[in-house]
C-alpha cells in the first residue's frame, strides 16, 4: 500500500540527517508482518539474489528495455556512480556509525547503514543519486511491518526527465510487482 511522505517524513530516522539534500520520492508499506527484531531479516531477504523469481514478465522487459537505454545514453558507465559521480552517504554518518554494521549491498545497491529499525542502501549513475530506505514500524495492530521509502537526488534536467519518464511505470508495473514478490518471499520465510 502506497503511503503518503509523512509516513517516512515524521520519523526520527537517521536517514534524514545524512539525506537532507534528497527528496522523498515514494513511500510504501511492506507486506512483512513480523515481530520487533524482523527488520534484519527483511534486509537479508533484499539482498538475497535465491529463490523464485515472482516478478511479473513486464516488470522484467522493462528492466531489460532501462539497461538497453542505459547503455545507449551512457547512464551507468564506470565513472557515474557512487565513489565517482557522487560521494558515498556513508562519509556522511557521524564517526561511531561509519564503524558499526553496514548491512549487505545487493543488486547495483551499496549499504550505507544497518541499524535496529532502519536499513539504507544507495545507488547512482548518470541520471540520479538514490536511496532505498526500509524503516521497521509499528503496525497498528500489535505488531510490526517494513516500511519502504525511495529518496531520490536527480542529476540535472536530464535526471528530472527521467525521474518523470519512469514515474507511471513505476506505479502501474514496478512496484505492484515488487510487493507481489515481497509478500511472496516473506511467506515462504515465514513457512519454514
Amino acid at each position: 500500500m502506497r503511503l503518503p511522505r509523512t509516513a517516512h517524513t515524521s520519523r526520527p530516522w537517521l536517514i534524514h540527517e545524512i539525506a537532507r539534500d534528497f527528496r522523498v520520492e515514494d513511500v510504501w508499506a511492506l507486506p512483512t508482518p513480523g515481530g520487533p527484531d524482523d527488520l534484519e531479516r527483511l534486509v537479508q531477504q533484499f539482498a538475497n539474489d535465491e529463490g523464485p523469481d515472482t516478478s511479473s514478465r513486464l516488470s522484467r522487459l522493462l528492466l531489460s528495455v532501462r539497461w538497453k537505454l542505459g547503455v545507449l545514453f551512457g547512464w551507468d558507465e564506470p565513472g557515474s556512480g557512487i565513489g565517482s559521480r557522487v560521494a558515498t552517504l556513508r562519509d556522511r554518518l557521524p564517526a561511531e556509525l561509519r564503524e558499526g554494521p553496514r548491512g549487505p549491498d545487493f543488486r547495483l545497491f551499496t549499504s550505507v547503514f544497518l541499524r535496529h529499525d532502519e536499513w539504507a542502501a544507495e545507488l547512482a549513475n548518470r541520471t540520479v543519486h538514490a536511496v532505498l530506505h526500509i524503516g521497521w514500524v509499528p503496525d497498528g495492530a500489535g505488531g510490526y511491518r517494513g516500511q519502504m521509502a525511495v529518496l531520490v537526488k536527480p542529476n540535472g534536467l536530464a535526471g528530472v526527465a527521467y525521474m518523470a519518464a519512469i514515474k507511471p511505470f513505476r506505479y502501474l508495473i514496478v512496484y505492484p510487482s515488487l510487493m507481489k514478490t515481497i509478500a511472496h518471499d516473506w511467506q515462504l520465510q515465514s513457512a519454514s
